[in-house]
């Protein structure tokens, strides 16, 4: 079945809406946009004092997350001169939201003004070089969620078609800043499955023959949403685990959010010296 014109439309219109809100709350445009994944909400508090702070369930289309470590709101920040809008915590397609919903937050920040959108996550490590407590760079992915935010129908004008160019999705002008703050950042590949199970060890050997250095349940879905709104998009990977069949034991949400906790002093720095760096332009 075909969907009609104003069904494809509507994700969008949704986000004009909670776009038009955001501003009126917060008070300014952002130029940058922060999604805080498992593991870096406590992070936001080095970035200094909010200057305003809304609940995203105030705000048309947002359904707050369900999942630990993950805060249902929404604060701009001014980083070094730069406005950032800090989204504390996303929502996952395992937690029965669809692809839309998934990626209404980065939707909504992008078309509020944001031209960066910095995609943080926890993420299991599938090459055993990368160790627990270390931050990787997001070169590419590979989306395996089975989804696609483009799915549906022609969105309306003035976006573009849904057949948007992924070569330089994770932008490598942003990777080249990121590592002139911290040279040491690696690179790799992340893998996005929907969860929200952990992987077999099976799925991890596979997922390593076919190129990925890490694998998380998020991420994907919100990076081609932002690129398609013509976003430059920069992917953070805090390694929270070993995946399975790498780990010597089980996985437990609980190990990544005390990984987190851990590594909240780097990670605060690092996003407060990177945010003021990154453009557009």
């Amino acid at each position: 079945m075909s969907t009609s014109p104003a069904a494809a439309g509507e994700p969008f219109a949704i986000a004009e809406q909670a776009a038009e809100a955001l501003v009126t709350r917060l008070g300014a445009r952002p130029e940058v946009a922060l999604v805080l994944g498992s593991g870096w909400r406590p992070a936001a508090d080095a970035l200094g004092e909010a200057d305003a702070e809304c609940p995203v369930a105030e705000l048309p289309g947002f359904v707050a997350p369900t999942v630990p470590g993950h805060q249902g709101a929404v604060r701009s920040v001014r980083v070094d001169g730069r406005q950032v809008l800090v989204l504390l915590g996303r929502s996952h397609f395992y937690e029965s939201r669809s692809p839309a919903q998934v990626v209404h937050a980065v939707r909504t920040a992008v078309i509020a003004g944001a031209g960066v959108v910095v995609l943080t996550n926890a993420a299991g490590a599938v090459n055993p070089v990368l160790r627990p407590g270390e931050v990787v760079l997001v070169r590419d992915h590979l989306n395996l969620t089975g989804a696609s935010p483009l799915s549906g129908g022609e969105p309306p004008p003035p976006y573009r078609s849904p057949f948007v160019d992924l070569t330089d999705l994770y932008a490598s002008a942003l990777r080249r800043t990121a590592r002139t703050v911290d040279p040491s950042l690696a690179e790799g590949v992340y893998a996005a499955l929907p969860g929200p199970h952990y992987e077999t060890p099976a799925e991890i050997a596979m997922l390593r023959a076919a190129g990925a250095d890490l694998v998380g349940m998020s991420t994907a879905l919100e990076a081609i949403a932002a690129r398609h709104l013509g976003a430059l998009v920069l992917g953070l990977s805090l390694v929270t685990n070993l995946a399975a069949g790498v780990s010597p034991g089980p996985l437990d949400h609980a190990e990544v959010l005390a990984a987190g906790a851990a590594a909240v002093p780097r990670l605060g720095r690092l996003l407060a010296a990177l945010l003021p760096l990154l453009s557009p332009g």
